[in-house]
């Protein structure tokens, strides 16, 4: 009779430990998303709307500010630079940081210690202290004012983190699989594009994502690097619907909107391959 009320005891303990878990979970939630919310509620309102009642629930329906920002600047263009800029890097870097990845997590050979330290100090140092060099070299190259010099900057800048989660992931992975595709007489390209690149799907999203975003956002290097408003993208472009005296900010917040949208679905579409990827020791 006494196991009784120490079971509930223990169920209470339980359940009181779990409560409080959801309970700060569930406030973390809100915090996180009450930024996105007021920046979709104000891509609705005017600025005097914006200013008085910031937390009201805006009318829907009124699209004017998405139509100003579609039709009045040049938003679909930056909007189709970054897709470029991000979709063009992002695949680079999953490319090449496969193949160094591949190499250096299951063949050994002199000075593969120093040449994955080599890669794991660009995580170490911030690829904007050589803004000069980089600068005056893309210069020298002529790359200044195209969409080159981003590309090469954003590869550069994510392989560091790619290669670490993909060698740690593909070092987990059974060799038996190339075995015997060796005996069958597949080649060592065969073997990385056919068995390899299947198995590490849950690394590469982590990777994808990883980087996706800070590339999405940046700011700091097309601001050096772009001139020309046709080339900007859009962390650079919205800047142009910042008045000097006046700002419209339902449009710009409508811009934001948009801007953030891609991200989001791209993240809500993968997530499920994220956490598989964290699950399965990728970052290990």
């Amino acid at each position: 009779m006494s196991e009784a009320p120490d079971t509930q005891r223990g169920l209470l303990a339980t359940f009181g430990r779990d409560g409080l878990m959801q309970i700060i979970l569930i406030a973390n939630s809100v915090l996180m998303l009450f930024p996105i919310v007021i920046m979709v509620f104000s891509g609705f309102k005017s600025n005097i709307e914006i200013f008085q009642s910031p937390f009201s629930i805006p009318d829907f329906t009124d699209l004017s500010n998405f139509t100003a920002m579609a039709t009045q600047s040049n938003f679909l263009r930056y909007l189709f630079n970054s897709f470029f800029v991000t979709g063009v890097s992002i695949i680079l870097i999953l490319i090449l940081g496969l193949m160094a990845s591949y190499a250096l997590g299951r063949y050994a050979f002199r000075g593969s210690a120093f040449v994955l330290l080599f890669f794991m100090a660009g995580l170490m140092l911030p690829l904007k202290l050589a803004i000069i060099p980089l600068f005056v070299l893309f210069r020298d190259l002529g790359f200044l004012n195209s969409h080159l010099s981003l590309v090469a900057v954003y590869v550069a800048m994510g392989l560091p983190s790619t290669i670490f989660i993909m060698t740690g992931f593909i070092r987990t992975l059974p060799r038996e699989l190339e075995d015997a595709a060796r005996m069958d007489g597949a080649s060592e390209a065969r073997i990385m594009w056919s068995i390899m690149l299947p198995l590490c799907r849950p690394a590469m999203v982590i990777a994808a994502i990883y980087n996706l975003v800070p590339i999405w956002n940046d700011f700091f290097f097309p601001l050096v690097f772009i001139q020309d408003d046709n080339l900007k993208t859009l962390p650079q472009g919205m800047t142009t619907f910042i008045g000097e005296f006046v700002t419209n900010w339902g449009v710009m917040f409508a811009g934001l909107t948009l801007a953030a949208a891609p991200i989001t679905i791209v993240y809500i579409i993968l997530s499920k391959q994220f956490i598989n990827g964290m699950t399965s020791g990728a970052v290990k």
